[in-house]
């Protein structure tokens, strides 16, 4: 799960984060059009929590929610963030924004508790990692996070290619370097030419260069939330830096197998979206273990186990998310408000929540829960 997943989770489900709630699911735009039309929706949303939230809390004052709604609507830049929706969540305190990387059904949610379903159904899946574009001699780092990749700008004195990765020490000693402006020829991207340049000599750069970039990862790069490094490159040199890796961050659990010569962000892109669908194989594969304990699929069953803090994993698939009160609209019964209940009982027990599609789910079950005794 995303840090900031995580923090926004625990603050929302702290004793300090004292209810009633307003949330507002939308996804978002940046066209000038479709971003009025966002804050025409945001606007009626408004109008009518405002209309659920005198009917349920009648002895309460909702101008510090409206106060906070018509800052947002002045906010033009709030508006024109490049994310695909944003969670909005209000107490007569503060105001939380939350952007997320998946389409939301837009909706507002008026209780006792935030709306935590999208946030866990954002963070699942969405993870946060570098991937390195490793060539033979040279190498890039991108960070990914929230499904969107970035360019890590290194310090003066990184590996960033042989020569200054290895300088002097440089076996082949007349190497010559000539990038290919195709990339035709060499998959790298590079050639090497000079009478001097032995296979033998080449071969032992390659090991020093990727012994240059391990000490760096190491050593000397910052990497404060201990992220995992991946691999953009090809077989043979994902082989060689397996051999040569000894950091504590590289990982070889997924690894796009390509040569990174001339790739755009798009390209990168492209592999970390790779990335991320072996990492989620292999996180739903994990799922299925959980088989073998005790569970419970029934809902009165789930509700009652989260109050007595015996669920270690509950696992919703999205299709019980949908909006309904039932055949008598007034009591506002709505399965997603019992299944968000049932979750914040789940976490503050320091249990865990998946929000999945349901072919992802352990035994593809709408509802499991994985009790703890």
């Amino acid at each position: 799960m995303a840090n900031i997943s995580k923090k926004l989770l625990t603050e929302l489900t702290s004793e300090e984060a004292n209810g009633p709630f307003i949330t507002f699911m939308l996804n978002t735009h940046v066209a000038h059009q479709e971003v009025e039309k966002d804050q025409l929706l945001f606007k009626n949303f408004a109008k009518e929590a405002k209309k659920r939230f005198e009917k349920r809390y009648a002895d309460q004052s909702f101008a510090p929610f409206q106060e906070k709604i018509e800052r947002l609507l002045a906010d033009q830049s709030f508006w024109r963030s490049g994310t695909k929706s944003v969670a909005i969540i209000m107490n007569a305190e503060d105001l939380y924004i939350h952007r997320l990387s998946i389409e939301v059904d837009n909706q507002y949610y008026v209780s006792d508790l935030p709306y935590l379903l999208a946030i866990i159904k954002n963070a699942q899946f969405n993870y946060s990692y570098y991937l390195m574009a490793l060539n033979r001699d040279s190498m890039k780092l991108y960070l990914v996070k929230n499904k969107l990749a970035k360019e890590v700008e290194l310090p003066e004195g990184a590996p960033v290619d042989v020569v200054t990765a290895l300088g002097d020490e440089l076996t082949g000693g007349n190497l010559n370097y000539s990038a290919q402006g195709s990339g035709q020829g060499s998959k790298e991207g590079v050639a090497y030419h000079g009478v001097n340049a032995k296979d033998e000599e080449v071969e032992i750069d390659w090991v020093n260069y990727y012994q240059a970039v391990d000490n760096f990862l190491q050593n000397d790069f910052d990497n404060p939330e201990n992220l995992p490094v991946y691999l953009y490159a090809l077989p043979e040199n994902q082989t060689q830096f397996k051999k040569a890796a000894k950091n504590k961050f590289y990982s070889d659990k997924a690894a796009v197998s390509a040569s990174p010569a001339q790739v755009t962000l798009k390209d990168i892109e492209q592999g970390a979206e790779k990335i991320t669908a072996e990492l989620t194989a292999e996180e739903t594969d994990s799922y299925q273990s959980l088989m073998n304990k005790k569970f419970i699929d029934q809902l009165v069953d789930i509700v009652q186990a989260a109050k007595e803090g015996r669920i270690s994993h509950l696992f919703i698939a999205t299709s019980n998310l949908v909006t309904g009160f039932g055949d008598d609209p007034d009591t506002e019964y709505d399965r997603r408000q019992v299944l968000n209940e049932t979750t914040d009982h789940v976490l503050k027990n320091g249990g865990q929540v998946f929000v999945l599609d349901q072919k992802d789910a352990p035994d593809e079950k709408s509802l499991l829960a994985i009790l703890r005794f």
